[in-house]
């Protein structure tokens, strides 16, 4: 009779332990650092405490306060998918504080079958679903040891559960693959985008300058890119984004409106560029394009600044056919509205800057070209590159062009432009991404949100808007080259070792985006091109019906069929004992399916003596059907190892 108060042994405890902590896994990789170190920590420390004895409950009531603490200390009072996945995993960490019967093993193992599926909440990654995976198979083969245990017969060998656990994957891989490829595709997630991923610093419709710092040291991908044919090479890798018209002093804004609805007219170069771009999530509808996008896609729209932005916010990983071309002339009429907009200055900031702006222009007798080479040489001459800068004050760009003379593109962007539009010269900001890492696996670049990069535009007679790069005119290495060269010119003797991390790295990045092409960007566009073949063009309510009836009635009924074999093929005792009886069967000797194993044993020995199949059939019936204590592993070897004397007598 099954007792709920069973107590659990030793060898069991050892593997329900180790079986919460890889469901733990995939959830801490998606938690912040300290947060997911607590837990693991707390999950550990839980786990050998139990071991050794019982946790008492005002102990447990404290984890429990202590662990929700942890979560308010990390992530605060915000109520969503972090806050729920955070505290999932704060008490499946100190559940084991209950860990004492086979019912407390089971409850546990039910936690640990559900908690890493919350981490696809958070992620979608194959690292998420192949530390998942395991979670689930350990659990199983933890559920099997319970089963056993209980019922008092003896565990099979690893190879034997294994093949077990198989069987429920070929039951339930098909039809979980059919529900993958079938059921009608969202437009977005149901659960959009993770918080955690929406406070990320990002491309955004403002800039200040300073405000990068935390974007430049998160190396995570922000897009990848394919060529059809030739990439373009360093000068010209250059993603639009947003575009800065307005600027208050300090921030610069991106125009809500500037007084067109179609785009400015451009004169394409002799070279254009095809390429498939995935897109990362965002949750926002601001798109990047090589410089400059030379027609809108379905699904986005082109903004007079030649801004691309998606129709839906970019709640999942999305998926782009663009073209672009490098224009040889581009909005070379001005409209005087724009002129002035593109003129703007506040009142009251910057008095050195606009001093030595309109020296220039009147040292260049009103030549733009002129002003705007002067400012370059000025600036390649006496600034620094660094992220290492302090927040200015009021008059920012006074204090950056005369005092600090260091910083990055947003301080280089933001002076070059104030300092242009006070000489004279239209200007504008413009930022997006610089660069990129090439990975040659995989034949594609990746973009990452570090590459985030602040330009300039100014108007020119005749050119109409130029691009001008007064970072690049500092530090060209942080717009030209690689990851691979930045890693080659700091490692010094260790490049190669450098190296070798850095081809483990492109060859995960490969992986990542194989999971993307196959799961993550498996949308109703790609359902619908599987269906065609077959001659459907979407699958009805009816049809999606029959289809899952075949494939629930088919499980159902290798299920049935698998159930029918009965418990001879399940009890590894059983089944060992039933391939002795058909050795002697061989012999003539076969066991009467109504006989007991001991009277069979004597019968036997009537006619063929052999002490040790009458000791093993006593040891077999006291552990089959008296419960008795046994070494289950060494009859388990004796059964299988037993072979029938012949003769008549020995």
């Amino acid at each position: 009779m099954t007792e709920p108060s069973v107590p659990i042994t030793q060898a069991s405890r050892g593997w329900v332990l180790v079986t919460s902590w890889l469901a733990l896994a995939p959830l801490l990789l998606q938690l912040p650092g300290l947060l997911a170190g607590t837990i693991a920590v707390a999950a550990v420390l839980v786990g050998v405490l139990s071991w050794r004895a019982t946790l008492m409950a005002p102990v447990r009531v404290l984890l429990v306060v202590a662990m929700l603490g942890a979560v308010y200390w990390q992530i605060g009072m915000r109520f969503g998918r972090d806050t729920g996945c955070a505290v999932l995993a704060s008490m499946l960490a100190i559940k084991a504080s209950e860990l004492r019967t086979l019912r407390d093993a089971r409850s546990l193992l039910g936690f640990a079958l559900f908690a890493p599926f919350a981490a696809f909440l958070l992620n979608q990654g194959p690292a998420t679903m192949g530390l998942a995976l395991l979670a689930v198979v350990s659990a199983l083969l933890s559920m099997q040891r319970l089963a056993d245990e209980e019922h008092r017969t003896a565990t099979p060998g690893l190879r034997l559960q294994l093949r077990s656990i198989g069987k429920l994957v070929a039951i339930g891989v098909p039809l979980a693959l059919a529900t993958f490829w079938l059921l009608p595709r969202l437009s977005s997630p149901l659960w959009g985008v993770p918080e955690r991923a929406l406070s990320r610093p990002g491309l955004s419709d403002d800039m200040s300058p300073g405000e990068w710092i935390d974007l430049m040291a998160d190396d995570s991908p922000a897009l990848r890119v394919q060529f059809t044919g030739t990439a373009p090479p360093p000068q010209q890798r250059y993603w639009r984004g947003p575009v800065m018209w307005d600027f208050d002093g300090r921030t610069w804004q991106r125009a809500r409106w500037t007084g067109r609805s179609q785009p400015a007219s451009v004169t394409a170069g002799p070279q254009t560029y095809r390429y498939r771009l995935d897109y990362e999530p965002t949750d926002r509808r601001q798109l990047v394009s090589l410089d400059l996008p030379t027609q809108a896609v379905a699904n986005a729209d082109l903004s007079p600044d030649y801004e691309l932005f998606a129709r839906r916010p970019l709640s999942a990983l999305t998926r782009w056919e663009l073209q672009s071309a490098p224009p040889a002339r581009f909005d070379t009429d001005l409209p005087d509205q724009l002129r002035k907009r593109a003129l703007a200055l506040p009142p009251g900031f910057n008095p050195r800057t606009l001093t030595l702006a309109r020296q220039w222009r009147s040292e260049a007798g009103g030549n733009d070209d002129a002003v705007v080479q002067r400012a370059l040489q000025w600036i390649t001459r006496e600034f620094a590159y660094t992220l290492d800068t302090p927040l200015l004050g009021r008059n920012s760009v006074d204090e950056f062009l005369f005092q600090q003379k260091a910083g990055f593109c947003e301080h280089f962007s933001s002076s070059f432009v104030v300092l242009m539009r006070a000489a004279g010269i239209p200007a504008r900001v413009v930022t997006g991404y610089a660069g990129g890492t090439y990975n040659g696996f995989g034949n594609y670049w990746v973009v990452r949100r570090m590459d985030a990069h602040a330009w300039t535009e100014v108007w020119l007679a005749g050119r109409g808007w130029v691009r001008v790069d007064p970072t690049a005119a500092v530090a060209p290495e942080r717009i030209y080259d690689t990851l691979e060269d930045r890693v080659q010119v700091g490692a010094g003797n260790n490049f190669a070792q450098l190296g070798m991390w850095a081809s483990l790295g492109q060859v995960s990045d490969l992986l990542r985006r194989g999971w993307n092409d196959l799961v993550l960007s498996f949308d109703a566009d790609r359902q619908q091109r599987l269906l065609q073949p077959f001659g459907i063009d979407r699958l009805d309510t009816s049809q999606l019906a029959a289809i899952f009836g075949i494939f629930a009635v088919s499980a159902l009924a290798w299920m049935g069929w698998l159930l029918a074999r009965g418990e001879r093929e399940r009890d590894p005792l059983l089944r060992a004992w039933h391939r002795l009886g058909r050795r002697y069967g061989k012999l003539g000797l076969a066991r009467e399916p109504h006989e007991p194993a001991i009277a069979w044993a004597q019968r036997v020995a009537r006619s063929h003596p052999n002490p040790a199949l009458l000791a093993l059939s006593q040891r077999f019936a006291a552990a089959r059907y008296a419960g008795a204590d046994s070494d289950s592993a060494s009859l388990l070897k004796d059964l299988q190892q037993h072979r029938p004397r012949t003769g008549a007598s020995s």
